[in-house]
């Protein structure tokens, strides 16, 4: 445990599900938690000092500690203020590491951590270990730091967004799974990113392994400089890139290939990951809400086999779709966007396939359904954000899933 938090004032900025396992934490190790939150909150946590709708510099600077929820930015008032007074800020991810009492495997990418992260944990767990699986995908860190012992693993999905927050964050076992344009309305170009990612190597050390993607060249660039023991995946290799990381994490820790192997085949896929929902009246319905990149889309889209109805859009994150056009020309019969970013598919694709628009996510699987064709497929795959429609993918999944199992 890097520091003791008895009689500390800790302050979160932002009140969603990691600020408050923060905060939480905080009051189990004896601490004095506070919240800091822009919007009001329906239901404050008990025992948290709490200040809604807005910051103010008063609260924020009467702080030991202040911890930053992954969505709040580094260039935000409250961090100004926060440093301005001395006070050391962190974010979610770098709090709980600090408290962490067993191995971190740590995942990243532009694509494919969640599924990497999630055949991980489940090799661990057949091999007889304990295992948590947190981060970005699910429960925050946080919430089970202090449940863990020595003898356990942590494997942690961690975004940009939670890595550009870290100090002394440390993984035993770092995976990057690939690098590609993502969050550039939060990122003001591709090389601050890129930079923000390479936190996830950045305090690593020749005992520590980090699991890179050779067929990446940013990867295979950056590894000679780094201190950790590189593991190349993907040279040679046929297969699931996720599965070939995950091959070498497991390498990492000490865990045979024969049990990868049987995770392998026994693993069902991670929810609203091309996950199929339902066939009916000779068409299937897929679910990859997960999709909110370029390159999750081209995955998605390279997998379609059958006559494909598309529906996507969203909250447009700055990227340039173009890359897929030949591929949609290819693949898709008609494209159904939706969202703050449907014009933009439709601009984008528009000379290359029959687009609509719609407000709605409903409306765009009932016209999607009249289109797809006997023997085809409706394939929702947004490759955008969902925060201007749904609270999260994983909402925008299930609501999908239930507009699609509602269908008569």
């Amino acid at each position: 445990m890097y520091f003791d938090l008895k009689n500390k004032k800790v302050t979160v900025i932002g009140a969603a599900r990691s600020g408050i396992a923060a905060a939480n934490a905080v009051l189990r190790l004896g601490g004095i938690a506070k919240v800091s939150e822009s919007q009001a909150m329906a239901e404050p946590p008990a025992g948290v000092l709490i200040e809604q709708g807005g910051h103010t510099q008063k609260f924020i600077e009467d702080s030991d500690y202040v911890v930053l929820s992954p969505g709040v930015r580094l260039d935000a008032l409250p961090v100004k203020w926060a440093r301005e007074a001395g006070i050391e800020v962190m974010g979610e991810v770098e709090f709980a590491f600090r408290l962490c009492p067993c191995p971190i495997v740590a995942v990243t990418g532009s694509n494919g951590k969640t599924t990497t992260s999630t055949v991980i944990a489940e090799i661990i767990k057949r091999a007889g270990r304990g295992v948590r699986l947190c981060g970005n995908i699910g429960d925050p860190f946080s919430r089970h730091v202090l449940d863990l012992k020595p003898t356990d693993t942590v494997v942690l999905e961690i975004s940009s967004f939670q890595l550009e927050s870290t100090i002394r964050f440390r993984p035993l076992v770092a995976v990057w799974t690939n690098f590609s344009q993502n969050h550039l309305d939060r990122h003001k170009d591709l090389d601050e990113y890129f930079r923000a990612k390479c936190r996830i190597v950045a305090n690593q050390g020749p005992r520590d392994f980090a699991v890179l993607n050779v067929q990446d060249p940013e990867l295979k660039k950056l590894a000679p400089g780094l201190k950790a023991r590189v593991l190349f995946f993907g040279e040679g290799q046929e297969g699931n890139p996720n599965y070939l990381a995950a091959t070498q994490a497991a390498r990492a820790l000490g865990i045979g290939e024969d049990i990868c192997l049987k995770t392998f085949s026994e693993f069902k896929g991670v929810e609203h990951r091309l996950e199929f929902v339902r066939h009916l009246g000779g068409v299937d319905f897929i679910n990859d809400s997960k999709s909110t990149t370029v390159e999750a889309g081209r995955w998605a889209l390279e997998r379609a086999l059958k006559p494909t109805v598309m529906i996507c859009g969203g909250l447009d994150k700055h990227l340039d779709y173009s890359p897929l056009k030949p591929l949609v020309a290819r693949k898709i019969k008609r494209m159904m966007a939706i969202g703050q970013a449907r014009e933009i598919m439709k601009a984008t694709f528009g000379d290359v396939v029959a687009v609509d628009t719609y407000a709605s996510l409903e409306e765009a699987v009932r016209d999607a359904r009249a289109a797809a064709q006997a023997g085809g497929c409706v394939l929702f795959s947004p490759m955008c954000a969902s925060f201007d429609m749904f609270k999260d993918y994983e909402h925008r999944g299930r609501v999908f899933k239930e507009i699609v199992n509602g269908l008569k």
